[in-house]
């Protein structure tokens, strides 16, 4: 027999091997949002950035400063095979390590070539475009971008609260640009997944890890296949599952490890099951 969720499932967190700790959950469907912990904080999110710098590009594409199939990186690689981590380009160094579209190599170096993209089409450093086309008209107040495009951000879980109820229902972009986004690009693409190993496939949107069929995974075992989102080694985790119409944020101050694998879908199911429940 399942054991029922706690009646909040946000103090799971109370029990995490960590000295800080802040959680949120958003309901799209009965439009409730949860917190607990000192959500106003804001700390550094580690690659739980990625998102938050594909929300910008894709912000620049419908804009007409990029096109997601100019060329960007090494040969053959375009900006949609950056941000799906499909270019070829090695974790931490921008030489090529596969034929673009032949493997999902999750590479920070893809990410970094992808700020120097767009801050050559627009004139404006990734931060300040990050600034002015995410934080700005999502009214966010604790996000900002101090270090690399690939993992230098820094956010609140009520700012990151906002961003998920953003990606439940798309207002900076188009429904077609999102749905683009959270599809899997080159889906039969194998790949590490960092922390849970090789996957065949490992699909990847637009910036957003795709849950698909992995196991293990940081989500829910409940957590529909479609669900996306990202983790970080900060000890930071966010998915949206498009299906149930719920989204998860955890921020913590502990490196991600073992206590992260074996607590984040714990909290997820319970999440989940409490939002059905609802």
């Amino acid at each position: 027999m399942t054991a029922a969720p706690p009646s909040d499932p946000l103090t799971l967190i109370d029990g995490w091997p960590v000295t800080t700790a802040a959680a949120g959950w958003v309901d799209g469907g009965a439009g409730g949002v949860h917190r607990r912990g000192p959500t106003s904080t804001p700390l550094p999110l580690a690659s739980v950035t990625k998102p938050l710098v594909a929300m910008a590009v894709l912000v620049a594409v419908e804009e007409g400063s990029l096109d997601l199939d100019q060329p960007a990186g090494p040969p053959g690689s375009t900006v949609r095979h950056l941000l799906a981590h499909t270019s070829g380009v090695g974790p931490d160094h921008p030489g090529p390590m596969a034929v673009p579209g032949t493997r999902r190599i999750y590479s920070n170096a893809g990410f970094e070539i992808l700020g120097l993209v767009l801050e050559q089409a627009t004139g404006f450093t990734m931060a300040d475009y990050l600034h002015e086309a995410i934080v700005v008209p999502l009214g966010l107040s604790a996000t900002r971008l101090v270090g690399s495009p690939a993992h230098g951000a820094e956010s609140s879980v009520d700012d990151l609260l906002v961003v998920i109820s953003e990606l439940l229902t798309p207002t900076l972009l188009a429904p077609s640009t999102m749905a683009d986004a959270t599809t899997s690009q080159w889906p039969d693409a194998p790949g590490v997944l960092p922390g849970y190993g090789q996957h065949v496939p490992n699909p990847w949107g637009l910036g957003f890890e795709i849950r698909g069929a992995k196991h293990p995974h940081w989500t829910g075992t409940t957590n529909d296949a479609r669900t996306f989102g990202h983790f970080g080694r900060a000890g930071t985790m966010l998915w949206v599952d498009p299906v149930s119409r719920v989204g998860c944020v955890a921020l913590t101050d502990e490196e991600f490890g073992p206590w992260a694998i074996d607590a984040w879908p714990v909290l997820s199911d319970a999440v989940a099951a409490t939002a059905r429940l609802a």
